[in-house]
């Protein structure tokens, strides 16, 4: 038999540039199956090609997660009575839950206590967009983008919406040290 010769991997090519002369090192087999499989992978990702693995597909799970948020978070409807909203005032839990809200979405703008801060004070008789509870009510659910306050109502849930409306009500009348200077028209109490 005869002596075989070495298998050279790194041959020489036959074109010159600059006196720059190429050696023809092809990829690695490993690498060049990993591209294809990519580029496989990014069409089907692209084409949300069904339930491959598993789930309906990524547009299924994120249409699928809408649906369960709206479902959650319903928009209110604003039709709720005054006196639905003074009997949600008078209810403990209702104020509890209220004020945890309140503290957690409204008291940058208001203080804790209410008082005002960037917005108006809440514990004063004097509104800027209607005294009543419903007034109330619509200023929350609405916002004053004008003014700043985003749209509640698109944000929190209908029972934690009323449960603030009725905590800002009860703010009424508190008297919180420093308070900020009224704004708006007076409403009698």
């Amino acid at each position: 038999m005869e002596p075989r010769e070495p298998v050279q991997q790194d041959r020489l090519l036959e074109h010159e540039y600059d006196g720059i002369r190429e050696y023809d090192n092809p990829m690695p087999r490993w690498w060049l199956l990993t591209f294809v499989v990519t580029i496989v992978f990014s069409i089907i990702y692209t084409l949300n090609v069904g339930p491959i693995g598993n789930g309906k597909g990524r547009i299924a799970d994120y249409e699928a997660s809408m649906q369960a948020f709206a479902a959650a978070h319903p928009a209110p409807t604003g039709k709720i009575s005054g006196e639905a909203l003074l009997a949600l005032a008078k209810r403990p839990e209702t104020r509890a839950l209220g004020e945890k809200t309140f503290k957690g979405t409204c008291a940058p703008c208001h203080r804790p206590d209410g008082g005002g801060l960037i917005g108006p004070n809440l514990t004063d008789d004097y509104w800027l967009h209607g005294g009543s509870i419903t007034d109330v009510y619509t200023t929350v659910t609405s916002g004053v983008l004008e003014k700043g306050m985003p749209a509640w109502g698109k944000m929190l849930k209908p029972a934690e919406l009323e449960a603030v409306v009725a905590y800002v009500w009860t703010l009424k009348g508190t008297n919180p040290p420093n308070p900020k200077a009224p704004q708006g028209v007076q409403i009698a109490p």
